[in-house]
């Protein structure tokens, strides 16, 4: 039998396929979530984990692969798992956050989480996601490229995950039950950590402090993930460059910088080239805080780039002491917009181009005043109020008998409505002097309903309600592409021409300027309810959140599969 020219592609497309799918695999991974005992900064204190390690356990993955995660829940809290910045294409219930697409694992129970990585490479994380467990229940997510491809830059010696955090002598649960209940602002952390580990310069930790080796002549891949609750973070590594290449399971086109911005949620690989003398230089991060007057944990983490061939600390000259790098101000905002508006795609890419979705979404602080029933003790906020937070004037609220995207699936009444609004119930002057009028928002559980395939643009505006602050805003279930970034009130008529419509970076989270505005554009074909929330966690726990309802296409393939067996009860 003769094979004409069609037959033969055919034949080798699915010769193709059959090898692409015979190289990924399904990976089984057990995760038990316990109270264990860690002492840190001169104190101990019981640490919820996942098996007992800080950082929890580190993923690795081929693209393609399916990952069945069973989470055992031996701790005293609920707990969710998120898998950040996962697509989760028509796996939404294996997505994670609380009472969103799941009710919480309860004490005792347990659910396994099912889904499989397409068409992403690079940095990821997985977290808790359910109050402030992720502080420490959290580990890294690594996607390497399919087998017999490879990274877009020269194959690194060596790579290592660098897991950026925030630590507190308390119990962060404790932590933010406090200030839910006094309505004031929580308290700041007691440390920044590398890989769990405060560093040098804090008391009774010297001797734990990471050591990141690296040999002469070495490429080492640092994999940055911010996995801070509230902090945005400057990340730099004394005389050494870095060669920005990833951010967010995305390829970047290279470029070099002494200092990367990390936002809480956002991962950003880099290379670093072991060519300098062969020492120990510190690797460090502090904040970048960009709210006037909010308290903040001004302090600095600390490990160690440790050349292998380097003398023994011991016989160093001024007693070991690394070099330290040279670090931003906390409120060096133009180093931080410099980072961020260096980001560009490896390639030319297809945005969105014709709008169906043309959104405006205001995002910031607001003030409630104190209720009539409740006493001075609970209205610790400014002149006796309570902290708050919203977008388009809608404070979130979680349900607590049923997650949305089961009150979806099953029609059942009551639990949210679709009308948060597509612009700003009130238009003002977003970045100026506000109304104390329009400081207190509205409380209420409203979703945004979009047509399965629908291309969405949306303008993240930043207020200066209260304070102004730079807000990193993650969106489940989607990439977007990050079209353009600026200062004041955002004016479609002069601002749309900055639009970056080639090369934009392709991220899941975005850190939307102080007193600035953020524009994205993505399309809507992963069917499903996705929350989009600011990821400094204190202003999630106060309600800076949305979530968009993705309708199901047409057939199986642009449908929303059906609920696990396991998925847990309310």
């Amino acid at each position: 039998m003769s094979c004409n020219l069609p037959c033969i592609l055919l034949v080798l497309l699915l010769i193709t396929a059959a090898l692409s799918s015979a190289s990924a695999t399904t990976q089984y991974h057990d995760f038990v979530v316990q109270a264990t005992p860690v002492k840190r900064l001169c104190s101990a204190r019981q640490a919820i984990t996942v098996n007992g390690q800080l950082p929890g356990p580190t993923l690795e993955v081929n693209e393609g692969d399916t990952l069945v995660v069973k989470v055992v829940n031996q701790a005293q809290y609920n707990v969710t798992i998120h898998w950040h910045g996962v697509r989760q294409m028509r796996t939404g219930w294996a997505d994670g956050p609380e009472f969103v697409t799941q009710c919480p694992i309860r004490p005792g129970g347990s659910y396994t989480y099912r889904f499989t990585i397409q068409g992403q490479e690079g940095t990821l994380w997985w977290h808790a996601h359910s109050s402030w467990l992720r502080a420490t229940v959290h580990g890294a997510l690594i996607i390497h490229p399919r087998e017999g491809s490879s990274y877009p830059f020269p194959k690194p010696d060596r790579e290592t995950p660098i897991l950026l955090g925030e630590w507190w002598k308390r119990d962060p649960i404790s932590v933010v039950r406090q200030a839910t209940t006094t309505g004031a602002a929580p308290n700041v952390s007691d440390a920044y950590t590398i890989n769990q580990q405060p560093g040098d310069l804090y008391n009774c930790s010297r001797q734990d402090t990471v050591i990141v080796p690296i040999n002469s002549g070495e490429t080492h891949l640092l994999r940055v993930i911010n996995t801070a609750l509230n902090q945005e973070l400057f990340f730099s590594v004394a005389n050494h460059r870095f060669t920005v290449v990833g951010a967010d399971a995305s390829y970047l086109k290279p470029f070099t910088t002494n200092v990367i911005l990390v936002g809480p949620g956002q991962t950003t690989d880099v290379l670093v080239s072991g060519d300098q003398p062969p020492t120990r230089y510190y690797m460090a991060a502090r904040p970048y805080q960009s709210a006037q007057g909010a308290p903040f944990d001004n302090t600095t983490t600390t490990a160690i780039l440790e050349y292998k061939s380097a003398p023994c600390p011991s016989t160093l000259g001024g007693g070991g002491s690394p070099l330290f790098p040279a670090l931003p101000a906390f409120n060096d905002t133009a180093t931080a917009t410099a980072f961020d508006t260096s980001l560009r795609s490896l390639k030319k890419v297809e945005v969105p181009a014709d709008v169906d979705e043309n959104l405006f979404f205001t995002v910031g602080l607001g003030l409630n005043s104190c209720p009539p029933n409740f006493g001075q003790g609970r209205c610790q906020g400014p002149n006796g109020t309570r902290f708050t937070a919203s977008m388009n004037n809608v404070s979130f609220v979680l349900p607590s008998n049923w997650s949305l995207l089961q009150a979806y699936k099953a029609g059942i009444p009551g639990v949210f409505t679709t009308d948060f609004p597509a612009v700003p119930p009130v238009q003002f002057n977003y970045t100026g002097n506000v109304s104390r009028s329009l400081w207190q928002p509205v409380t209420a559980t409203k979703l945004y309903r979009l047509k399965f395939g629908s291309r969405v643009q949306l303008v993240l505006q930043g207020t200066s309600i209260f304070t102004a602050e730079n807000h990193p805003i993650h969106l489940h279930g989607y990439d977007f592409y990050i079209l353009a970034l600026g200062f004041g009130n955002f004016n479609p008529k002069t601002d749309a021409a900055k639009f970056n419509l080639v090369d934009p970076p392709l991220r899941n989270t975005v850190g939307v300027p102080v007193n600035g505005w953020a524009v994205i554009r993505f399309v809507a074909n992963n069917p499903g309810v996705w929350l989009m929330h600011c990821h400094l966690d204190v202003h999630i726990t106060w309600g800076l959140a949305m979530a968009f309802l993705v309708e199901d296409g047409v057939g199986e393939l642009q449908s929303i599969e059906s609920p696990p067996e396991d998925l847990p009860l309310c």
